[in-house]
């Protein structure tokens, strides 16, 4: 039986260590701002313990001591990769720019894992879509959702 969330005997809720996050059997290359937000994230949430420990509020304790356990690894685990200064080809950290075959134009920069959101323009380096893109030059097709598109920069 799990034992993350288990009742006291005087009625009250016992919060042990929830289980940790998964971690990726990856590499965990980051950017030079990957690292940065990971140093940003462990403070954060060293501040947030420190005040769930003041106020005793033991699921707030487990949860963020459950984050802070993750993060802390993948500090522990990164390897940074500076900035690429060659543009002849896409590498981790470029921002590529291509255009799909029905016109639209994306632009994505290939980080890490964690910094990884598709939404604000970066993809994972070990995503189908960054695989495809590693190693390509301007004017080269790549296969996009069963589609072509080609690199048109690569900064």
């Amino acid at each position: 039986m799990s034992r993350a969330f288990v009742r006291e005997d005087e009625g009250g809720e016992a919060f042990e260590d929830l289980p940790d996050r998964p971690i990726s059997p990856h590499q965990n290359l980051v950017t030079p701002q990957g690292l940065a937000q990971i140093d940003a994230m462990i403070e954060d949430l060293r501040q947030r313990l420190a005040q769930a420990h003041e106020a005793e509020d033991k699921s707030e304790v487990a949860r963020v001591s459950r984050d802070l356990r993750y993060w802390a690894h993948r500090k522990s685990t990164a390897e940074p990769v500076p900035d690429p200064t060659d543009f002849s080809q896409v590498r981790f950290g470029s921002r590529v720019t291509f255009v799909r075959e029905d016109g639209r134009t994306q632009t994505y920069r290939i980080v890490g894992e964690d910094e990884a959101d598709p939404t604000k323009g970066s993809i994972s380096y070990v995503s189908p879509l960054a695989q495809a893109l590693l190693g390509k030059q301007v004017g080269d097709a790549i296969a996009v959702a069963h589609t072509e598109a080609e690199i048109v920069r690569i900064e």
